[in-house]
């Protein structure tokens, strides 16, 4: 990403946590980041317009399995740390920046297909157990 983008990446992300201050930036951030970790996922990534839609449910399962990777055990602490406690919570992060203009979505995009789609302590512990599983069998 250019400088320039960037800039105006966090500029537009500042503006939201004015408006909202229940999220950490990181959280924004990392909501984009799994977005585009989605897309590759589900194959979309050289999609264009609405084949390229990743929708709300698919998004936190992209989510869970970034956050996965990326904090292991740790993810629902980091979570927790950046305002986020449920579910529910990226849903009001991808709204948010939905408001911004740095997201777009269809007309049946709701907050309600994030709400009850992650329990993060249970989800990221039984991860963390099965990682612990194949380590001791090994």
């Amino acid at each position: 990403m250019a400088a320039a983008e960037q800039d105006l990446l966090e500029e537009k992300i500042q503006g939201v946590r004015r408006r909202d201050r229940r999220f950490s930036r990181h959280a924004y951030y990392f909501v984009l980041d799994a977005l585009d970790f989605t897309m590759t996922r589900l194959g979309r990534e050289q999609m264009n317009g609405e084949e390229r839609h990743v929708g709300g449910r698919e998004l936190l399962a992209g989510i869970q399995e970034h956050a996965s990777e990326q904090f292991g055990p740790m993810a629902a602490l980091v979570f927790e740390r950046w305002g986020v406690r449920r579910s529910a919570d990226f849903g009001e992060i991808v709204f948010n920046l939905i408001d911004a203009e740095l997201l777009s979505r269809r007309s049946s995009d709701s907050r309600l297909d994030f709400v009850d789609g992650i329990d993060f302590r249970e989800t990221f512990a039984q991860k963390h157990r099965e990682s612990l599983d194949r380590i001791a069998t090994r």
